[in-house]
Formats: structure tokens, sequence, C-alpha cells
């Protein structure tokens, strides 16, 4: 074998393989195998930590990430006055003043070896501000982090005066994706109007769709039936993701047991945002109060791929985030209560490999001829990343460091024992 870029020994990889080691040239992965010995120009011992694909984000908002407090704070913390405030902060925005709060997320994001990102942008005011903005961002980040961009009407795109016309304008100018939110439009009928609409354009302009759909408690929001059967009927098989969905944890399980067969047969991909869901829903309910993420385990069973996103981060709806991507499966665990080994694992490939899926992205995963995309955690498995929100000891991108960061350890000095020095918790 001729010189490698890079080698890294001993590492453990998500799918359980101890003492492998992965060798990179030219920025692609071109031999995985336990106990490679090649010339290098770099070599790493990973001392069995846990090297795994970086990090995706399904669904995110980064027109608005980190604005929380403009122009004032979200005082009841739901839904419903986010959108109210979002709209109160849209005249106010620069393309100077977006463009700055994303890049520091992306370099957030980066850190946390969190390199994929698809984030909806918001296509209802008439300047396109935002979209202008974000487009820049793509093009200045795309050496070191793929940022997909979901036109996204939020403020309906019947219901607002113009939308679908600027979405065209947003999809024209190089967004990625067609976005929508048939639950917010004036009626039902409007709402699954709106997904006709949106999937026929998507069906025209040959693009994927991601549709915000029925993140509500109410049990009677179906459009995700009908973004099944648009899916079918226009041949999106495999390219349609219905996010939130929320209002299937509230549905009765009669129901579900015909719509859950309908969405595989569309081959739908969910994407459930579990710490925005567990925080914005049931806020009309006393007690018991409902979890209000969507049927995650069901969904998962039924064969459909369903990953995980951060939605937000310290903006209009959440006050929180960080771009830990191990955080949100953390809570995605817990609501689901998806505690057996298996269900944890499960909850790591919804923001790795099960997320790549639904981006559709380019070479992704630790297998020869993948891009040399990857994260060495301070983790022996899935599981104990999960646990620990494991520390991000290195990230690379295309066979290059990008970020690191030095072990976490503890030294304890504890009354009456003897010093306890590199202790890890």
């Amino acid at each position: 074998m001729s010189a490698l870029d890079l080698l890294i020994t001993d590492a453990t990889l998500p799918d359980g393989r101890t003492g492998m080691s992965v060798g990179v040239r030219d920025g692609r992965i071109v031999e995985v195998a336990p106990g490679l010995q090649a010339p290098s120009a770099q070599t790493l011992d990973a001392q069995g930590q846990l090297l795994t694909p970086p990090f995706v984000d399904t669904h995110f908002h980064m027109d608005s990430a980190l604005s929380y407090g403009q122009p004032r704070v979200n005082a009841s913390g739901t839904l419903l006055e986010g959108i109210a405030l979002w709209g109160e902060l849209k005249p106010l925005l620069t393309p100077e003043s977006l463009a700055e709060r994303a890049l520091a997320y992306c370099d957030w994001a980066v850190a946390r070896g969190l390199l994929a990102i698809r984030t909806h942008v918001d296509v209802c005011d008439p300047s396109l501000r935002a979209v202008q903005a974000l487009l820049e961002v793509k093009r200045q980040v795309a050496p070191y982090l793929d940022l997909q961009l979901v036109a996204f009407p939020q403020d309906g795109v019947l219901r607002s005066d113009g939308a679908l016309q600027h979405l065209k304008r947003a999809l024209a100018m190089g967004v990625d994706v067609v976005g929508g939110i048939p639950h917010f439009e004036r009626t039902m009928a409007e709402g699954a109007e709106s997904v006709r609409l949106l999937c026929e354009l998507a069906a025209d302009e040959g693009r994927l769709v991601d549709m915000h759909c029925d993140e509500t408690d109410d049990p009677l929001s179906r459009h995700v039936e009908t973004l099944a059967f648009e899916t079918q009927r226009l041949g999106l098989q495999g390219r349609v993701t219905g996010s939130h969905l929320t209002s299937m944890h509230s549905m009765d399980n009669y129901y579900v047991s015909k719509l859950i067969p309908l969405m595989v047969e569309a081959g739908l991909g969910v994407v459930a945002n579990p710490l925005i869901n567990i925080t914005l829903q049931g806020r009309h309910d006393s007690y018991p109060r409902r979890r209000g993420m969507t049927r995650v385990p069901e969904l998962l069973a039924a064969g459909l791929t369903v990953a995980f996103g951060h939605d937000c981060v310290m903006d209009p709806w959440y006050a929180l985030g960080s771009a830990d991507m191990l955080e949100v499966a953390h809570m995605g665990l817990h609501v689901a209560q998806m505690t057996s080994q298996p269900g944890m694992r499960a909850c790591f490939d919804a923001v790795t490999v099960n997320a790549a899926r639904l981006l559709h992205l380019d070479r992704y995963g630790l297998e020869p001829g993948c891009h040399a995309d990857f994260v060495l955690l301070q983790a022996r498995d899935p599981v104990e990343a999960i646990r620990l929100r494991a520390n991000r000891l290195k990230v690379w991108r295309r066979g290059r460091l990008v970020a690191q960061a030095p072990a976490h350890r503890s030294t304890l000095h504890l009354p009456g024992r003897p010093e306890q020095t590199g202790f890890q918790h």
C-alpha cells in the first residue's frame, strides 16, 4: 500500500468492532481493517475510543438561532408566542446580523462534531434577506460543513400573501429543499391543498421535500396522511420527510394502525425534535400532561427511517441548546422510553446514519470510499457516548483536523482518601 495521509489505529466503531484501523488518503477512507499497518504522514492511536461518522442535524432554524431576547423574551414559552415574536423580529433583521449569528453557530457545530445541518429558512419576507444571508453562509462554510437549506413558508404558503412566489424565488436563488407547514394554514382543507401544491412543485423541479407537519397536540391534524398520499401519487418515494408529526402522539391507536402502513408505502422519512417537542407540546394540558413527541419506536419498528433534529438554539422558541446532537439523542431516548440496548443505539443512529440518509449525504460513513469525515469521542461505545454527552476529542473533515479538545479528567481531593488523578465520570 502507498503512503497514507492519516492512519487511525485501535478505534472502536459504532457497530461494535474494536481494535480497528482507518486509513485515509486524499480526503477519502481507503481502508478499514483491524491492525492495519502502513506508512502514513500522520498516525493517531485512538486508545479504544469511539470513532464515529460526524453528527447530522436533520431539522434546524439557523435564521433565528442565537437571537434569544430579541426584541423580547418569549414570556409564555409557547409555540404560538414564539411565532408571533419571530414576526416582530423579522423586520429588524439585517443580512449582516443573520450571517454573523449563523457563522457563529456553525463554529459551535464543528466543535461538537456536527458537520451537516438541514436548516429551514423563512421565505415569507418579500425581501428574502434570510435566504440571501444563509446562501452566503452556505458558501463560506462549505469547506468544513454541509449546509442544506429548506424554503420554509413560516406563516403558511397559502395563508401569507405572496408566500408561494417567494418560495419559488428562493428555490431559483439556490435553496435546496421544498418546505411547508400545513397545520398553520387557515383550515384543514387549505392545509391539505398546501401539501398538494408544494409536493407538485417539488416533483416538477426534482427537489426533496421536508415539511413541518402536524406540530400540534390536536389528534385530528392528519396532514401526514395527505403527505403520504401525495408522495405516492407523484412518485416521490424516498425523497419526502415529515418533521415533528407530534399529533401522532395524541391520535388513537386504531387510526395510527392505518396511518403507519401508509407512511411505509410512501417511504416517508421522519424527523422528531425531542428537545423542542417535549418543551412546546402539551401546553394546554393540566395533568396528565402529554409528552408530545411522535411515536418513534413504532415508526422505527415499521421500518421507517427516523432521525432527530435540534430544531432551535437560543431563539424565540427555546432559550437553551449548544449544537450538541448527543444532548438531542439523550432527550429522545428519555422521551421515547427507548432504554433497551438496541433502543439506545437507535437513538445514536438517529443523529448519525439515519440523519445522513434523510439528507441524502454523499459518501457518508466509515467504509472505504467514504469521505474522511469522522469524530473521535471520549467514550467506548454509542450508549456511553449518549450517557456522558461525550467529549469530542478530535473532529476531521475530508481527513483534515478541524477541531479538537483535551480529554475530560477530574482530580479528587477527598478527606480521608488518597488523591484520585485522571478520574473520568
